[in-house]
């Protein structure tokens, strides 16, 4: 929550990729400003400093702070302005209090100063990006892109496996992770070709990319192609893409694997890095997320705060006597929420966290539902060892 004391005009910004409209509206609810302003620095500092001489201290207020709302942070932050973020769906929900159904720039950047200036709670703060986390979270987000277009890419090739050759489909496609499911693949394209090979060559083929598995793996092949005799309608086309698509997954790989390694540079040479990883199940990938999206925590008053953000606190619903209960939330950071929930499900090695997921399941919570208990549980150790910059200590199990 941001603390608007002192602000002499609140600026709202519907910000665009070519120009933002910009309104600035003054404690008392007056108009200072309604203009459209191209997405330019000197406009933008031009505005940021006439209101500053004439109203005294500006609040900037976005309603995007990433991409295309990126440069007026920047450009507000150096002119001396105060900024704040106010999220999207709060402000979809405080313009229904408003009149009229209209949805123009203008009418989105009023409503976003007006809420500024009269409803603070909404607002969140926006820390100070350093050029760590600014990189750190240009990257996940291009890991996640990626990690997107592989599990597309996988899909694709179990689904043309499974339509030509099942039985080979049941070996390779559990295998598609790893380098050599995907240099059988991407070398020989179909059962046919495969066949053709014979074991001493897919061997010399699969041995040093999977020294220990490549015989148990040839074995595992050559016995699925025993088991299917007929052609399947649709093979020839299959051999053709199937090698290009084995490729494009294995560059997709490779291109995760660099940024995984750039990713932990940077993650190392920041001061939190330790007091997150110390927590286990919090690896890399984990890590940065939560860099990216909690920072030092310092922006949750709690730690309820910080698990309702992620969407991990559950909703109470009641009404009359046919509806009662807590449900999962279906709000907060999605992405936030899975990384700690994977984060909950890789801690279940820990005694202390795999104790807390088998009383949940005596309880007769389902394996989802104890895992999101776990990762709300684990929400308050982690905010407590950000608070206080400690790493994690594992607490003494009590007796049987």
């Amino acid at each position: 929550m941001t603390d608007t004391g002192g602000i002499g005009v609140f600026l709202g910004l519907d910000v665009g990729k070519g120009e933002h409209h910009a309104t600035a509206v003054t404690p008392a609810g007056k108009k200072a400003f309604d203009k459209r302003m191209p997405n330019t620095e000197p406009k933008l500092r031009e505005v940021f400093t006439k209101l500053q001489a004439r109203h005294g201290t500006v609040l900037v207020v976005v309603d995007q702070p990433a991409s295309i709302g990126a440069l007026p942070i920047a450009v507000a932050r150096d002119t001396g302005c105060r900024v704040a973020y106010l999220p999207g769906l709060t402000m979809r929900r405080i313009a229904d209090l408003y009149p009229g159904e209209a949805k123009t720039d203008a009418r989105d950047a009023f409503i976003i100063a007006d809420a500024a200036r009269t409803m603070p709670h909404t607002l969140r703060d926006l820390a100070p990006d350093d050029e760590t986390v600014a990189e750190l979270q240009m990257l996940v987000g291009f890991d996640d892109d990626l990690a997107q277009e592989s599990t597309r890419i996988t899909n694709r090739l179990r689904g043309l496996l499974t339509q030509i050759h099942p039985s080979l489909e049941r070996v390779l496609g559990p295998r598609l992770d790893h380098p050599a499911g995907r240099a059988a693949l991407e070398r020989f394209g179909s059962p046919a070709q495969i066949s053709k090979a014979g074991r001493r060559q897919l061997l010399l083929l699969l041995q040093p990319k999977a020294p220990r598995m490549a015989l148990r793996l040839v074995d595992d092949i050559f016995a699925a192609l025993d088991e299917q005799t007929v052609t399947v309608p649709g093979t020839d086309a299959a051999t053709l893409i199937i090698p290009s698509l084995a490729s494009s997954l294995s560059a997709v790989h490779d291109q995760r694997r660099l940024l995984a390694t750039r990713i932990e540079e940077l993650l190392e040479a920041h001061p939190l890095a330790k007091v997150l990883t110390s927590l286990p199940g919090i690896g890399v990938r984990t890590a940065a997320r939560i860099l990216i999206d909690v920072g030092d925590a310092s922006g949750f008053p709690t730690a309820g705060h910080l698990a309702a953000y992620s969407g991990l606190a559950p909703a109470t619903r009641s009404s009359g006597s046919s509806i009662r209960g807590e449900h999962p939330s279906q709000r907060g950071n999605k992405q936030l929420k899975r990384a700690f929930y994977l984060s909950a499900f890789a801690s279940l090695r820990e005694p202390a966290s795999r104790t807390y997921y088998k009383r949940k399941r005596a309880e007769g919570k389902h394996h989802v539902a104890a895992i999101t208990c776990l990762a709300r549980r684990r929400i308050d150790v982690l905010y407590a060892m950000l608070r206080d910059r400690t790493l994690y200590q594992a607490q003494p199990l009590p007796p049987a």
